[in-house]
């Protein structure tokens, strides 16, 4: 079951069909070709109880926040204040680039909604200020790989709900690594800047810095409300995705910029990603449970510890093997693909759940500025009006820094646990 489970979705991903389609194609077809093949009322009910969870109702709360921010001008305000602040610096709106990225995952935590919405103003900035539109489009795909790991983040959520751990813990365990890849694509700004030449702008005086951090000071609180809130026992995870909605409700209308159109169009974007992010989920589901029937984890267990006991190697085979899964399928299908099937590997060599969700969740998210399926590379470059040729080559240089990232957390684990661990206590 499990040869033509796989060999039905990858022909149907490479002719191209859609990902939420080609898993339930794929996984109909394996039921009528098996023994189950007079029990289709199998597949409805997986899909439903796989859907039926408490949890995954945080996840179109969280969407519909980033779509909010970007029809209440909340992006404008933070790009204003991140300019002010290090516009100043050799390639500067590049670095601007990507401290915004980083504010704005921590009200969004949508790669999507970070391209589409913050990356139209970055990229139109950059362009004007004479910056090559291949180098803005591929710094803005590449920054925006920040958003899902900076809680609140819908990938994390799925990831906890598939391996049943907090999402609290994922939370906070996700904000360093985050705040790294930052870091490490600023570094990366800083030293292409110190052998080629970028535009430059004068200093912000202070009382600039002043006027834009009060223009958009209650935009910049929000990651600090949101994630406290959850931090200090306020509101759970999910209760945290409609504080999030209601304060940017809230933000559009002190600043007088939430129309009912605007509002209309998150709540209409909201409802069709949530409708493809479910039917992938329970289609998954799905999945997921012919393979359990087949023993497919089990058996790649068993045959992954016959090549090698040694945890060092075992990571960087996985490294590499997550990695090519996320340039040819999306990050949410191939994680729950994935996840269930990995665990028990995951479990056996003693790896920490918590630090496995991050380093699958970076490992994927680098597939959206990396081709052929890299979603956010067809975003920039519509966004940008660049060739989507040019934004790839551009952006491969800039996959370095996100790599070096990738292998550090993967190889200490410290820097990924230590955190909730200090503050919800250790699960050891």
């Amino acid at each position: 079951m499990a040869y033509i489970l796989f060999g039905a979705f990858i022909g149907l991903i490479l002719l191209r069909v859609p990902v939420s389609i080609a898993i339930g194609m794929a996984t109909v077809l394996t039921f009528l070709t098996s023994d189950f093949s007079n029990a289709l009322q199998i597949i409805p009910q997986q899909m439903l109880e796989g859907v039926n969870k408490a949890s995954l109702t945080a996840v179109p709360f969280f969407i519909m926040a980033g779509n909010l921010m970007n029809a209440t001008g909340v992006t404008e305000r933070i790009f204003a204040f991140a300019n002010a602040l290090v516009g100043h610096m050799k390639a500067g709106l590049a670095q601007v680039n990507v401290l915004s990225s980083m504010i704005f995952a921590g009200i969004s935590g949508a790669a999507v909604a970070d391209c589409a919405g913050l990356g139209a103003i970055e990229i139109k900035a950059m362009r004007e200020s004479g910056y090559k539109a291949d180098f803005a489009a591929a710094i803005t795909v590449a920054s925006s790989v920040i958003g899902p790991l900076i809680p609140p983040s819908v990938g994390l959520v799925i990831y906890a709900f598939l391996a049943q751990v907090s999402i609290e813990r994922m939370f906070l365990a996700g904000l360093v690594p985050g705040i790294l890849v930052g870091i490490a694509l600023m570094i990366y700004v800083r030293i292409r800047a110190s052998y080629e030449d970028f535009p430059t702008q004068p200093r912000a005086t202070v009382s600039e810095i002043v006027a834009t951090t009060r223009h958009g000071f209650l935009a910049l609180v929000a990651p600090a409300i949101i994630l406290g809130s959850i931090m200090w026992g306020f509101v759970t995870a999910t209760e945290a995705g409609v504080l999030a909605c209601l304060y940017c409700i809230a933000l559009g209308l002190w600043y007088r910029e939430l129309t009912f159109a605007g509002f209309w169009k998150a709540l209409t974007d909201t409802a069709m990603m949530t409708a493809v992010i479910m039917i992938i989920i329970a289609f998954s589901i799905a999945m997921g449970w012919l393979l359990a029937i087949d023993r497919v984890p089990q058996q790649l267990a068993d045959a992954t510890f016959a090549l090698t006991d040694d945890k060092s190697v075992f990571l960087a085979l996985l490294l590499v093997f997550i990695i090519l899964v996320g340039c040819v399928v999306e990050g949410v299908p191939a994680k729950l693909i994935l996840v269930p099937t990995l665990l028990p590997l995951i479990d056996g060599y003693g790896i920490d759940r918590v630090h496995f969700g991050i380093i699958i969740q970076l490992g994927l998210l680098i597939g959206i500025a990396t081709p052929p399926m890299g979603i956010g590379l067809y975003i920039v470059a519509e966004v940008g009006r660049v060739r989507f040729e040019r934004v790839t080559m551009a952006v491969l240089p800039m996959l370095l820094p996100l790599f070096a990232v990738l292998v550090l957390i993967t190889y200490l684990p410290q820097i990924v646990t230590f955190l909730p661990d200090l503050i919800l206590g250790s699960q050891n």
